[in-house]
């Protein structure tokens, strides 16, 4: 239900629900909640409801309990219909049940139920569909480790192939953002569930090595999306091909960034760069240089990062002024950096500091969103340098990141310091690869593989975030991680297992496959003493992605004490 007016803050004309993060803008409305454009916020009627939080209202839930139930019939059509059957079977009798389903319309569903399982018994379906997953599942392969780490990456793996999901019918229909049925004309498969602020960390440059076809895939879904619309930016939380303005910052601008820098460019390219511009414009750090709002550490941050993501793009377009502007922007970091206080700090329109807090850094969701300045502060990946410069300089910020870890607690859910449950942190245990100390980013990701993920049924520290808190995993666990997603920069870390084969797709990389291998790997032999890439001594504790499609091996030799001496 709709929020009381005391429940929200006003920022740049637009209005923030501190309750779930929701952004509503007069400029756009609520279409689907039947509020139109142009609608003030104060003209809003007070019986607006959010469909995304109705369907878990008491009163929602009341209604369906009370809702009537009809028999006799073998037809039905309607919104909200649900349905079950029962049979009078006898002991050890089978009921089989086969279902098409369509988001276009009933011809869409009985095509999509004849391509797919029309005369095929259950036995036939489980088999196929068991033989699809092991299959995909195949993607990477792996040796060594124990039996319970095996169960935990496959399981991980799986995850990560869940979303985003297939929206198109069989024959390519689907219904667009405009309410109309449109068709892909067999040119990609329309996707849906793009959890953006989530995914982009891990789980997109995960499948940029082993589905590049999806992540090209889901950014022409997304351009699509807000072709359709009329609206001309990227959503950053699509879901059913619609804008649902879930969570902050412009993640597709990454997505786009990184799979353009890795060659996935099957989609309009002008196009798309034209509507990661417009999204920049329309949710960034303009006019001030920062966003002023209850949650202005983190708008700012990932905005900056958002920014540079574009004058990535813009470079490799050859748009040199572009690429110059977007660059600087990428820079806004700074702005919101108090030197007196020596951490990032929410600033006000009028460019006054808000009030500082006793124990500001850890206070929860102060300047931040799901998390605390102290996690979100290190989230300026695309210029690491610059950050350590504004923080004191190396030493000093190898001391904070050092006691940001050691005051983590060792079953690792949530809390103030590195709280892998949430995705602001995902990135910090790389950066110890550049600080200089890559001893430290390999003990702490084999640490919380170990610690933060588990063969249960509460597998993971936080929640999945559709997919992204496993292919966290799946990375980490091969020795391989982006810090920056739009930079080809991939970290070396220590690999879980001993040997990891990454599958390439051959149309866009044409090495074939990828190996890391793991010699004398162990569960105390977690330290890198030496690599040696397709046969020559690699001393850097990152390779590019390019080394990645070229196919190839790459060797890691295993230690139970520290090389200090290697990849710095």
């Amino acid at each position: 239900m709709l929020q009381p007016f005391d429940d929200w803050e006003v920022s740049m004309d637009k209005y923030i629900c501190d309750v779930c993060g929701y952004i509503y803008d007069p400029e756009v409305g609520d279409p689907d909640g039947g509020i139109a454009p142009g609608t003030a916020f104060e003209d809003i009627p007070d019986d607006w409801v959010r469909k995304r939080d109705e369907v878990v209202s008491v009163p929602y839930l009341q209604r369906v309990a009370a809702a009537p139930v009809v028999t006799g019939i073998d037809r039905i059509e309607g919104k909200h219909i649900g349905f079950y059957t029962e049979f009078g079977t006898r002991q050890d009798e089978q009921v089989v049940l086969r279902a098409g389903i369509s988001f276009v319309d009933m011809e869409g569903a009985r095509k999509n139920f004849e391509a797919e399982i029309a005369g095929k018994a259950f036995d036939q379906v489980a088999r196929e569909a068991r033989e699809l997953w092991n299959r995909e599942l195949a993607r990477i392969r792996i040796d060594g480790g124990s039996d319970r780490q095996k169960t935990i990456f496959y399981t991980a793996l799986y995850h990560t192939m869940i979303d985003p999901r297939i929206y198109t019918d069989a024959d390519g229909r689907y219904p667009g953002a405009d309410g109309r049925i449109h068709t892909t004309g067999g040119r990609f498969t329309k996707r849906t569930i793009f959890s953006g602020w989530d995914v982009f960390r891990s789980q997109m440059p995960l499948q940029t090595i082993i589905n590049p076809q999806l992540v090209s895939d889901l950014v022409n879904s997304l351009v699509t999306m807000a072709d359709e619309s009329g609206r001309g930016y990227f959503e950053r939380w699509e879901i059913v091909n619609a804008y649902s303005g879930c969570m902050l910052g412009n993640p597709a601008l990454s997505v786009l960034a990184d799979a353009y820098a890795k060659g996935i460019r099957s989609y309009d390219v002008e196009k798309a760069y034209r509507y990661a511009v417009n999204s920049s414009k329309r949710f960034g750090n303009d006019p001030l240089g920062y966003t002023p709002s209850e949650l202005c550490i983190s708008h700012t941050l990932e905005y900056a990062y958002a920014d540079w993501c574009i004058s990535r793009l813009a470079e490799q377009l050859g748009k040199r002024e572009d690429a110059a502007l977007y660059a600087a922007k990428g820079q806004a970091y700074r702005n919101i950096f108090d030197r007196e206080k020596g951490w990032f700090r929410p600033r006000r329109a009028d460019g006054g500091w808000e009030p500082w807090p006793e124990n500001a850094r850890t206070t929860e969701w102060y300047g931040c969103i799901e998390s605390n300045p102290y996690q979100q502060g290190w989230f300026v990946p695309h210029d690491v340098e610059g950050m350590v410069e504004l923080m004191g300089g190396r030493e000093a910020v190898l001391r904070d990141l050092t006691e940001f870890f050691d005051k983590t607690p060792s079953d690792m859910l949530w809390n103030d310091y590195y709280n892998h449950a949430n995705e602001p942190v995902h990135l910090v245990p790389f950066l110890f690869n550049r600080l200089g100390q890559p001893w430290q980013t390999q003990k702490w990701t084999r640490h919380i593989c170990e610690k933060a993920y588990a063969d249960k049924v509460e597998g993971i520290v936080g929640n999945e975030d559709a997919g992204q808190m496993s292919a966290w995993y799946v990375l980490a666990a091969a020795g391989l991680h982006p810090a920056c997603p739009g930079d080809t920069r991939m970290e070396i870390t220590s690999p879980v297992f001993d040997r990891i084969e990454l599958r390439l797709d051959p149309a866009y990389a044409p090495g074939g496959t990828f190996t890391v291998v793991a010699h004398g790997n162990s569960p105390s032999n977690v330290y890198i003493q030496r690599a040696v890439l397709n046969g020559r001594e690699h001393t850097a504790s990152h390779i590019d992605f390019a080394d990645i499609a070229a196919g190839g091996t790459l060797e890691l030799y295993m230690g139970d004490t520290p090389n200090t001496r290697w990849g710095i």
